[in-house]
């Protein structure tokens, strides 16, 4: 899992750095440079992680933000190739923001705005199906009323919410996970099951 979080962080940075800082991406008001900051801060300053949500401290979190995207665009492209620096605040998921699924979707949201087809990876899509047991149910939370199901192309099922009327969703990991992640324009998944559970599904927020 860990070379695959790297082969993500590497490939994200080369087309960061092949786009440049002015790229869409599919993150709404963002270009390539807002996205970077963020991702800078998520690993660099975790002082400032709290305020990404909003609440009090969200004026802070988009001061530190701005400090970052300011900066020479190869020098914060190399930030984030560079990964955390250590020292007590460098934990997984915090400081180092090591997680495969954050880092597969905003390697996404870059390359799928920039016209760039999806990937077939068998490391990578089963690493991201494992994930999709554990995550699932945290991107479907504010989902009410229906079961949700996963399939894989492969055939393998996924009941990640239980529940009746079920919606079905069918796609490789990686499109469920960002159809999942509030990504649906972009997600190629197929939609099936009871039309009143899609329906609700379609309606609802996706995502943390």
């Amino acid at each position: 899992m860990r070379d695959l979080v790297r082969e993500e962080r590497v490939a994200l940075c080369d087309l960061l750095l092949e786009l440049g800082p002015d790229a869409p991406t599919l993150c709404e008001g963002w270009t390539t440079r807002d996205l970077a900051a963020h991702l800078a801060v998520r690993e660099r300053r975790p002082d400032a992680v709290i305020g990404i949500v909003g609440g009090p401290f969200a004026g802070r979190t988009e001061r530190v933000t701005q400090e970052y995207a300011a900066r020479d665009w190869p020098d914060l492209v190399r930030l984030l190739r560079d990964g955390p620096p250590p020292g007590p605040f460098a934990l997984p998921g915090v400081a180092g923001f090591g997680s495969l699924h954050e880092w597969f979707v905003h390697h996404e949201d870059v390359r799928r705005a920039n016209g760039q087809e999806p990937r077939r990876d068998g490391r990578l899509d089963d690493a991201l199906w494992r994930i999709l047991g554990a995550w699932a149910p945290v991107l479907l939370a504010r989902v009410r009323g229906i079961g949700v199901e996963l399939v894989r192309t492969t055939g393998a099922t996924r009941r990640v919410r239980r529940g009746s009327p079920t919606a079905v969703l069918t796609g490789t990991p990686g499109e469920l996970l960002l159809y999942l992640f509030g990504r649906q324009e972009a997600a190629q998944v197929e939609l099936g099951g009871d039309p009143d559970a899609l329906a609700r599904l379609q309606a609802a927020s996706l995502g943390v």
